[in-house]
C-alpha cells in the first residue's frame, strides 16, 4: 500500500479552480444493461501547465480530447483506475514470447497528427474488433480530433516493420512522472501477434527509457472481457478511491 504526498496540492505549480460537471446517465459501453454517469472538467491551458492535469490523473481521472473525466455511477464502482510501476514490471513467459514474435517491429515516437494511413488502420480495427461501438462510425474529422485535440503533451507510438508497414499505434500522454495510454489500435488480422498487449509492453519500455515511474492504463473492469489483458501485467496498482494499492497476484 502506498501514498504519495508529492502528488498532492503542494506539488502544483499554481492553484487552479476547475469547474466540474456531472453528465446525465447514458448506456454503459462495457457492462450491458447498466448506465454510466461521469464527472468531467475541461482542461485549460493553466491546468495543463500547472500540474493539475497530473494531479487529477493521480486520483483516477482520464483524458478524452480536451476533457478529464471519471465515472461517478450510482450503485456501481466497477471501473477501477490501474497503472504499472514500470521499474518493477516483470514480463510473463507469454509476454517474453510475444517480444520474440514481434522482433521485426520497430518502435518510434511521432507527433500526434492524423493521416489517411492511421485512419485506414483505425477503421479496420474498429470494424473488426468493435463494430458495435460509436467509434466505428467516426468520420475522418472526428478521428483527427481524437488524435490532435490535446492540451497536454501527446504523442503517437508507432510499430512498423522493416518495409515501413504500420502494424499498431498508441495515442499517449507524456507527464512529468508518467506515460498514459489514451487509446490504441492495431492490425486486426494478426491475432497471433497480440498487438494490444505488445503496445503496452512497448509503452512500459518507453517509460523506463524516459526515466518515468508509471504507465497509466485507464480503467479496469473485472467482469469485462475486453479489459482482461490489463490484469496480466504485474505488478499492477489499483486506485481504491483514496490511494494506490498493489493488486494481489
Amino acid at each position: 500500500m502506498r501514498d504519495e504526498p508529492e502528488r498532492g496540492i503542494a506539488a502544483l505549480d499554481r492553484i487552479v479552480e476547475p469547474i466540474f460537471y456531472r453528465t446525465r446517465p447514458f448506456p454503459c459501453s462495457y457492462l450491458p444493461g447498466r448506465e454510466e454517469t461521469r464527472v468531467l472538467t475541461e482542461i485549460s491551458a493553466e491546468m495543463a501547465a500547472g500540474g493539475f492535469f497530473e494531479f487529477l490523473q493521480h486520483y483516477g481521472f482520464r483524458r478524452s480530447q480536451r476533457y478529464l473525466y471519471r465515472p461517478a455511477c450510482n450503485g456501481c464502482t466497477a471501473c477501477i483506475p490501474v497503472r504499472i510501476p514500470v521499474a518493477r514490471f516483470t514480463p510473463s513467459r507469454t509476454m517474453r514470447k510475444l517480444h520474440k514474435l514481434n522482433h521485426d517491429l520497430r518502435v518510434s515516437v511521432e507527433p500526434a497528427r492524423a493521416s489517411a494511413e492511421l485512419f485506414d488502420l483505425f477503421e479496420r480495427y474498429q470494424h473488426q474488433r468493435h463494430s458495435d461501438s460509436d467509434m466505428a462510425l467516426m468520420s475522418y474529422e472526428e478521428f483527427r480530433q481524437l488524435i490532435e485535440e490535446s492540451p497536454v503533451k501527446t504523442v503517437l507510438l508507432h510499430l512498423r516493420d522493416d518495409t515501413g508497414r504500420l502494424w499498431a499505434c498508441g495515442l499517449t500522454d507524456i507527464g512529468q512522472d508518467s506515460l498514459s495510454a489514451v487509446y490504441s489500435f492495431y492490425e486486426p488480422d494478426a491475432p497471433a501477434r497480440s498487438l494490444g498487449t505488445f503496445i503496452v509492453q512497448s509503452l512500459v519500455a518507453e517509460a523506463v527509457q524516459r526515466g518515468l515511474s508509471y504507465l497509466y492504463l485507464g480503467y479496469w473492469i473485472e467482469d469485462c472481457r475486453k479489459m482482461t489483458y490489463k490484469s496480466r501485467f504485474s505488478p499492477l496498482e489499483l486506485f481504491d478511491g483514496h490511494r494506490w494499492v498493489e493488486r494481489a497476484p
